[in-house]
């Protein structure tokens, strides 16, 4: 969920779906040990999105302990250690997934956050490196023995990447494995499939991923289901849209570093631009799908994908408007 999971848009979720609990998009440990500011960034906490975990990665535990510190004073409810990337960029340095193979050096990260933190501290695994070991059982209890206080298994293995179905019977295995609490992810797209996966296997929560990007109305779905509430209704046209225009103008003040599209209006016009730009650019994959579904949406999604100005964004969503 790099670059989707961002302040920006947990804000929207939060508004529309408020779940119960958001992760932020990982951090590298390493980045923040050599002081990237642009990685930095990506811990801010907004008071109205809490209760928030940050997610860190590395392969080295003072440095993860380092990052975890600084994790809990920009306001993290918990830190989150991430061993599901199975991305080569990641898994190459040793991080990610890949410490899934090396279950020693796996155990003394997480006992390094967790001595580091008051925070809970929680971790999120794949099922195994491959399909020759289901590694999660022993890993978990592992990591609940040095003080993990909650668990997330993604349902496949790291060689699967997201091919295939996630497995998830292996959540059920898994659960009965530990004692402190496991939340399930993989594959789950609509209330039924949160609702199935809660009773299949016994976990205690779900976890939404790709199926929630640029889509918070299914996670408002999926949230009320397992609430017991009545099913929110589906957006209208004009509800995408604004909420894509939201989205980018929240993100043009991310990059501009301000607190509000208004403040980063107030700023030098070449400022605003250069913010504004790098925003929109950012957000090409993800406006489409805003619409998607929607009557028109094919007409105007190659002009979403290609555009870097908000007027432009502004212009073509009135089009689509115009289409319906």
């Amino acid at each position: 969920m790099e670059d989707v999971s961002n302040l920006a848009f947990r804000k929207i979720a939060k508004r529309i779906a408020e779940p119960g609990l958001m992760f932020t998009e990982f951090v590298s440990a390493m980045a923040i040990h050599h002081g990237a500011m642009k990685t930095l960034r990506k811990m801010r906490v907004d008071p109205a999105e809490r209760p928030l975990g940050i997610q860190i990665f590395g392969a080295d535990p003072e440095i993860m302990a380092e990052t975890a510190r600084i994790a809990e004073e920009c306001g993290a409810d918990l830190v989150d250690i991430n061993m599901g990337c199975w991305v080569p960029k990641v898994c190459k340095t040793g991080s990610g997934a890949a410490l899934l193979k090396d279950p020693d050096l796996a155990e003394r990260i997480v006992a390094a956050v967790v001595k580091a933190v008051r925070v809970p501290v929680t971790v999120k695994v794949r099922a195994g490196w491959d399909y020759s070991l289901f590694a999660a059982p022993d890993l978990a209890r592992r990591f609940e023995g040095v003080g993990a206080q909650m668990l997330t298994l993604h349902a496949r293995f790291a060689k699967q990447g997201f091919e295939g179905e996630a497995d998830w019977r292996l959540v059920g295995e898994l659960r009965r494995a530990i004692s402190i609490p496991l939340v399930g992810n993989g594959d789950v797209r609509t209330p039924a499939d949160a609702l199935r996966l809660l009773a299949e296997t016994g976990c205690g929560g779900v976890m939404v991923g790709r199926a929630a990007i640029s889509n918070p109305w299914a996670l408002a779905r999926i949230a009320a289901a397992i609430a017991g509430r009545p099913e929110p209704a589906p957006p209208t046209a004009r509800d995408r849209i604004e909420t894509a225009i939201e989205h980018a103008e929240t993100m043009i003040a991310l990059e501009a570093d301000v607190d509000s599209f208004s403040a980063a209006r107030a700023l030098p016009e070449d400022e605003y631009r250069r913010a504004e730009n790098r925003a929109i650019r950012s957000l090409r994959a993800q406006l489409p799908l805003y619409i998607k579904g929607e009557p028109g949406a094919s007409v105007v999604r190659g002009r979403l994908s290609t555009c870097s100005t908000l007027d432009e964004l502004r212009e073509i969503c009135e089009t689509l408007l115009v289409a319906a």
